[in-house]
């Protein structure tokens, strides 16, 4: 059995891959770790925790060690609208983050998971079917070090050997964890608040269409990945992978399956809005699906209705406390 480390664990991927993560190696196999507390029935609750500031070699070095550390799942790092708003931090904390954690990884020869993102890409790329391998010219500093992330992992991959993989995520949509500064953070944001309120103001406009997922279907694939056979992986990083393509409107319209009378207005953030614009409206997966027989679980269709029974579940345990 692997013993598992996860940087960046409070956030909203590691939020829902831990326990996944527990529940398939065992509680004690996985090792959460982040800069804050946990706080008392947190999702990541249940089995070792640690603070670790990635930016701190030392700190990595020290985990890695101490637990006898075989595979990394790398989380941490600043979204994308919150990168575009310090992009000095963002740099520090993306980049030396991943440098720390790959000088580690080649002295303990460990394997390492890197979640790149559609954000790799930039204006120059065709935002149509987005080939697996094309021109990434990003525009943004969360752009930037996710593909110079993609290209250092490589670099680490052949000249050292580190076994290093890597998906480029869409825009992820999660009922555990708040969201986080992330330009399709608006998805998130939309259930929230037709759950509470039944009205919400969104940030980008009603036709800007994104590659979207549902986070059970990218826990999935993060593992899959990782346990696939290393002979099959052309791409190793970072593969495409998708689970739908659709707008503001689109989703707003299947929240109304649900919620007849949800309103919609919209009050563009110029900032998120122009992030949004340089990245594809769909993605090529057809790699993924090749080399590590990569399928998504959950449709439009189907992650609103469990979004929506989940959140409403929820919501009702806090108002019963």
């Amino acid at each position: 059995m692997p013993t598992i480390l996860v940087t960046g664990a409070l956030g909203q991927i590691g939020s829902e891959l831990v326990p996944a993560l527990r529940a398939r190696h065992g509680a004690d196999s996985v090792i959460a770790t982040d800069l804050k507390a946990l706080a008392p029935g947190n999702a990541t609750d249940g089995g070792p925790y640690g603070h670790l500031d990635c930016t701190e070699v030392q700190q990595v070095h020290e985990a890695v060690r101490r637990y006898d550390v075989d595979v990394i799942y790398h989380l941490a790092a600043l979204l994308s609208a919150s990168a575009e708003a310090a992009p000095q931090l963002a740099w520090s904390v993306n980049m030396s983050g991943l440098y720390n954690v790959l000088e580690v990884a080649r002295e303990y020869r460990c394997k390492v998971f890197f979640p790149s993102s559609i954000g790799a890409f930039g204006p120059g790329t065709p935002r149509d079917a987005t080939p697996q391998v094309t021109i990434q010219r990003p525009n943004t500093i969360y752009g930037v070090t996710k593909v110079s992330g993609e290209l250092l992992c490589d670099y680490y991959a052949h000249r050292f050997g580190v076994d290093t993989r890597g998906l480029r995520l869409p825009g992820l949509v999660s009922y555990v964890a708040a969201p986080g500064g992330g330009t399709t953070d608006y998805a998130v944001e939309m259930f929230i608040h037709a759950v509470r309120y039944a009205r919400y103001s969104c940030f980008l406009a009603s036709d800007t269409r994104l590659d979207m997922m549902y986070m059970p279907d990218a826990v999935a694939a993060m593992m899959d990945l990782m346990e696939a056979d290393e002979a099959r992986l052309h791409h190793r990083n970072a593969y495409n992978i998708t689970a739908m393509s659709i707008t503001p409107a689109e989703l707003a319209d299947a929240i109304r399956q649900h919620i007849p009378g949800f309103i919609v207005d919209y009050d563009v953030d110029p900032v998120r809005q122009a992030i949004a614009d340089s990245w594809p409206r769909s993605l090529d997966d057809s790699a993924a699906r090749q080399d590590w027989n990569w399928s998504p679980r959950f449709d439009l269709k189907a992650m609103t209705s469990d979004m929506i029974e989940r959140l409403k579940d929820r919501l009702a345990a806090a108002r019963s406390r």
